[in-house]
C-alpha cells in the first residue's frame, strides 16, 4: 500500500500543497486535473526524483523518503516515453531487465504485444508502439507500482483505445498503478478510485461514479462536464422533499443538508425533454423555450431557457422526432434524487 502524507514542494512559483492520499495495494488510482496542477510532479516525489519539502511517503510500513530511486522499486512512464534512441526494442526492454535476464526482458515484450518489433529503432516506431514498449521496459524493472504519466495524451483514437485495454490487462494481473491525466473520460474508464487536483492540491477523492455523479465543489462539477449549475438556497426541509430556490425557480432536491445558499448541480443526461408534460416519477416538470441545439461528441445538446439556461443531452433521433429548434417550447423533468446540493458551507 502506498501513503502520501502532507506532500509539500515549491517549485519556483509553483506549490504543490499539503498533498495526502493513499493508494491500495492492486488499484488503478487516476489522478485528475488539468495541466500545470502538479500531477507530474506527485508523480516524480513518489518516484524519487524531486525531493519533498515536507511530508512523508510510504510502502506499507516503509518510509521511503529515506529510500534511494533504485531502492524505491517505482516504474516510471513518461508521455513521452524517452526510449534510448541509439538501442532496438529488444535493447531497451533489456535495459529494465538488467538482474533478471533476457528471457524476462522477452516475457514482458510478448505481454504488451512488442515481440514482433524487438530488432526495430524507436524511431521506426509508432506512438502506441513506443509506448508499449516504454511499459514494458519500465514492468521489466520489476515495480512494486506502476506510475504513468499521461500514457494517452499523444495517441490517436485507435491507438489510445488499444493502449486502455493492454493497461486494463496489466491492472488485472494484480499491478498497483497511479495515472495522472487530464481527461476525465480517460479516468472514469481506467480507474477504481480517482482524485482530483486543483492548484497544487487534492479538492476530492472517491470513486468515479462518486466523483462524477456527485461532485464536492463548483470546480470538479465543471471539470467533470456537469454544465447544470445553479446558485440559489435550500428552503427549510420540513417533512417534504426540500426546495431550491433560485432566479424565480423552485426545485424539489433530495438532500439532508441544512437550509441555507449554496448551488445544486445536474447532469445533462439526467434531463427529458418532451413537447408536452409527461407522466413520471419525476417530481420537477418545468415548461422552456428552446435556445439552441449544438452537436457534442456524446449526442445533441439542447440548451433550454425555464428561467437559467439548462442543459439536456438527448439523441440525434429525439431532436428529429420532437422537431426541437431555437423558439420552440418544451417541458423538461428531471429526479429529485438527479440533482446535488453543495452548501456553501460545505
Amino acid at each position: 500500500m502506498l501513503r502520501v502524507e502532507h506532500m509539500s514542494k515549491r517549485l519556483g512559483a509553483f506549490c504543490l500543497d499539503d498533498v495526502s492520499f493513499t493508494v491500495h495495494d492492486g488499484e488503478y488510482f487516476v489522478i485528475l486535473g488539468e495541466s500545470g496542477v502538479g500531477k507530474t510532479v506527485v508523480l516524480e516525489l513518489i518516484a524519487g526524483l524531486v525531493a519533498a519539502d515536507d511530508g512523508d511517503l510510504y510502502w506499507d510500513s516503509e518510509n521511503l523518503r529515506r529510500r534511494s530511486i533504485q531502492q524505491r522499486r517505482m516504474g516510471l512512464v513518461y508521455q513521452g516515453q524517452a526510449l534510448f534512441p541509439h538501442m532496438t526494442v529488444r535493447g531497451n526492454i533489456a535495459y529494465g531487465a538488467r538482474g533478471h535476464g533476457a528471457e524476462w526482458a522477452q516475457k514482458w515484450a510478448e505481454e504488451v504485444g512488442v515481440g514482433h518489433l524487438l530488432e526495430r529503432r524507436p524511431d521506426t516506431l509508432s506512438g502506441g508502439e513506443a509506448q508499449r514498449v516504454a511499459l514494458a521496459r519500465t514492468l521489466a524493472s520489476d515495480p512494486r507500482c506502476l506510475l504513468l504519466d499521461e500514457p494517452l495524451a499523444a495517441l490517436d483514437l485507435h491507438a489510445r483505445a488499444q493502449l486502455r485495454g493492454l493497461l486494463r490487462q496489466i491492472h488485472k494481473s494484480g499491478r498497483t498503478i497511479v495515472h495522472v491525466t487530464h481527461d476525465y473520460e480517460e479516468a472514469v474508464s481506467l480507474a477504481t478510485r480517482i482524485a482530483v487536483m486543483n492548484r497544487g492540491t487534492i479538492v476530492q477523492t472517491g470513486p468515479p461514479e462518486e466523483v462524477f455523479h456527485r461532485p464536492a465543489s463548483e470546480f470538479v462539477a465543471r471539470f467533470v462536464g456537469i454544465r447544470n449549475i445553479l446558485r440559489g438556497r435550500l428552503a427549510s426541509t420540513g417533512p417534504y422533499t426540500p426546495r431550491f430556490n433560485a432566479d424565480g425557480l423552485s426545485i424539489s432536491v433530495v438532500t439532508d443538508a441544512a437550509p441555507g445558499p449554496g448551488m445544486i448541480m445536474l447532469r445533462s443526461e439526467d434531463v427529458t425533454v418532451s413537447r408536452a408534460p409527461i407522466e413520471s416519477s419525476a417530481q420537477n416538470v418545468l415548461p422552456g423555450v428552446v435556445i439552441d441545439v449544438l452537436r457534442t461528441p456524446g449526442g445533441m445538446e439542447v440548451l433550454i431557457d425555464i428561467g437559467a439556461e439548462l442543459a439536456a443531452m438527448v439523441t440525434p433521433e429525439s431532436v428529429a422526432q420532437l422537431d426541437l429548434a431555437p423558439g420552440e417550447n418544451v417541458w423538461v423533468s428531471f429526479k429529485a434524487t438527479a440533482v446535488r446540493f453543495v452548501g456553501d458551507e460545505a
